[in-house]
């Protein structure tokens, strides 16, 4: 059903050398597949001269295929980077075929629209389990293809170009592009930022998803926390949030900074009303504060504070723990 045309010889090839995904394996059996199973791999060596007509999946099938392996995201079964994994490679293959047989069409747009939502949510899922090296190496390939894919859709939007027709999903999707920009090492494409803009169009530009992405980007560039959370709070889409994740603690460590560095050494700053700035759990921000190296103690009527002026400061060497967002914890998975 996936494979297609070329699915027979692919598959024994594979069940001879038993190199079969966990999705692919006919009643577990390692070195036992079929039709509705298994998957056309990523071929890096690919070259359209040796190509035969009937390796190349149509688009009927690669739709197909792509709703099965984004179906697999929500699989309780195996530990995400093992679910990853399969769909990192087999979404490979998928844009692979479409740019051998130069598919520009809609169809096209929101089969990477898809792809582009896979790399998104696992950009934030595989950061939740950074501490592993693996996990991170993973995390590390998978922004790549989210970068090479993203660029893909954005073409793909150009080719589709009618005046200034904006696809429906356009402004968000480059609104994510914008939002990779957030974190002192974050350079996700050679081309400054500033050039970038000056390739899109007026009406996405002037979007409600765009207006969002820029403030929160001036918002963590500025210092100012406070509207950077009640930003996100208030306007951020799932897809936005994915992207964002992994700089919140990034931008709650700024604003320690600041508070400790440029408060009163005699006014010692209440945690749970920084907790409410920071929208993060009371025990949650005492945690982070000694993770950065700063202490804090209790009055005796049992409220907590962060004495200012402390020298200790530091980001934690090991990275952030993962804390709560109380603004969006219905995006939390």
């Amino acid at each position: 059903m996936l494979l297609a045309a070329i699915g027979k010889r692919e598959r024994i090839q594979r069940e001879k050398l038993r190199d079969l995904a966990v999705f692919e394996r006919l009643n577990g059996n390692p070195g036992k597949s079929s039709p509705a199973l298994a998957v056309k791999k990523f071929c890096r060596t690919i070259s359209a001269k040796y190509v035969q007509a009937s390796d190349i999946r149509p688009l009927t099938v690669l739709e197909d295929t792509l709703n099965y392996l984004l179906s697999l995201l929500e699989s309780k079964e195996h530990p995400f980077e093992v679910v990853h994994d399969f769909i990192f490679d087999r979404t490979r293959s998928i844009r692979q075929d479409i740019t051998m047989q130069n598919i520009v069409s809609k169809k096209a747009i929101y089969m990477y629209e898809g792809m582009v939502k896979f790399h998104v949510v696992s950009h934030y899922k595989l950061w939740c389990s950074m501490s592993d090296p693996n996990i991170a190496s993973l995390h590390h390939l998978n922004m790549e293809q989210l970068t090479k894919t993203l660029t893909s859709l954005f073409n793909l939007y150009e080719a589709n170009r009618n005046s200034n027709y904006v696809h429906e999903n356009e402004a968000e999707f480059h609104s994510l592009y914008m939002l990779l920009h957030l974190g002192s090492y974050s350079k996700p494409m050679a081309e400054p930022l500033s050039l970038w803009f000056s390739h899109l169009s007026a009406p996405v530009l002037k979007s409600k998803e765009m207006c969002f992405a820029r403030r929160i980007l001036r918002s963590f560039r500025l210092g100012n926390y406070k509207d950077f959370f009640n930003t996100a709070a208030a306007q951020a889409s799932y897809l936005q949030y994915c992207i964002m994740e992994p700089y919140i603690n990034e931008v709650r460590a700024l604003a320690l900074s600041c508070i400790n560095f440029g408060g009163y050494k005699l006014h010692p700053y209440p945690l749970f009303d920084l907790s409410k700035y920071l929208m993060l759990k009371e025990s949650d921000l005492e945690s982070l504060c000694n993770s950065c190296g700063l202490e804090t103690y209790t009055d005796e009527s049992g409220n907590k504070f962060l004495p200012t002026k402390q020298t200790t400061f530091s980001h934690p060497k090991g990275g952030f723990q993962n804390y709560s967002f109380l603004g969006l914890q219905q995006y939390e998975r």
